[in-house]
């Protein structure tokens, strides 16, 4: 089944630490570009992000948002620089024997003193963040791919109607087609004899002419190639492969032979006809912009 490149996907789950939420949003673009939004201190994960969505995504403009909210609120450490304590102390009881003062030192007086204490993060496990990063990606994508499915399903539709009408309006062209030949003929041989103002013609000659000339207007090739052209769009958008190029590229080849079919037929039933075949092509072009 198509999918659509348009599609909202999110996933959040709750670990010992912290809470991850992956929020993922696409738009139409012809190649896979993804922008990736995570705070400073887990920039890390962006590699694994990169790494993930492809196998999942051919194609689209994608910003992936990852978001950690800390349950645990002690993520600091503090420290005691024993040596700087130390050195502070000594200082303060050589102080107090050089001036004979008293030597009053406590642990909260000696505390004040600069890097006494060093307060750090606690040191990032790297490989279980990844980990959890990956289950929630993973759940967030799994729903995002859901979304452009049910968008492809609506678009699918769209095509069968769209694929429907224009099959319907090449039988109109198809049956209206040997009429204009055989108009076209009678105009050619009816001209002919008012130009030679009755004297007679070869016969065999005059049909090898209008032969040539109505060869010109035959559009059955054009037809044929139609149809097998709207055939191949049914494959595609019965397959569970990404297609939006190759449809793209199929849809120009619709387009290419109806062109033709108006440049041909002089006709102006035929080309009321091509004008509404075009239009539905030109619909269906849109629409295949939306196709991963």
């Amino acid at each position: 089944m198509i999918k659509s490149m348009t599609g909202y996907g999110l996933s959040s789950c709750q670990f010992d630490d912290y809470r991850i939420t992956a929020e993922l949003k696409t738009v139409n673009n012809r190649y896979l570009d993804t922008n990736v939004r995570v705070y400073k201190q887990y920039s890390f994960v962006e590699e694994l992000v990169r790494e993930i969505v492809p196998k999942k995504i051919s194609r689209g403009k994608l910003d992936v948002a990852i978001l950690f909210d800390n349950i645990k609120k002690d993520d600091r450490v503090v420290t005691l620089n024993e040596e700087v304590a130390r050195g502070y102390f000594d200082a303060l009881k050589n102080m107090s024997e050089i001036f004979g003062i008293e030597n009053d030192i406590t642990a909260s007086k000696l505390s004040v003193f600069p890097d006494v204490f060093t307060v750090e993060k606690k040191e990032q496990d790297k490989e279980k963040i990844n980990e959890d990063v990956k289950k929630v990606l993973i759940d967030a994508l799994s729903d995002l791919t859901d979304a452009r499915a049910r968008e492809g399903e609506r678009l699918k539709k769209f095509f069968d109607e769209s694929i429907e009408k224009m099959a319907d309006l090449v039988c109109r062209i198809e049956a209206r087609s040997p009429e204009t030949i055989t108009e076209f003929a009678e105009r050619i041989k009816q001209r002919v004899e008012d130009f030679t103002n009755g004297v007679t013609l070869d016969e065999s000659r005059l049909l090898a002419e209008v032969c040539l000339y109505t060869d010109k207007i035959n559009i059955t090739e054009e037809i044929t190639r139609f149809r097998s052209h709207l055939n191949e769009i049914k494959n595609l958008i019965s397959s569970d492969v990404p297609v939006g190029r190759k449809l793209d590229f199929t849809v120009q080849e619709l387009n290419r032979e109806a062109n033709t079919m108006g440049s041909k037929c002089n006709d102006y039933e035929i080309s009321r006809l091509v004008v509404d075949l075009k239009s539905e092509i030109e619909k269906v072009r849109e629409q295949v912009q939306n196709i991963e």
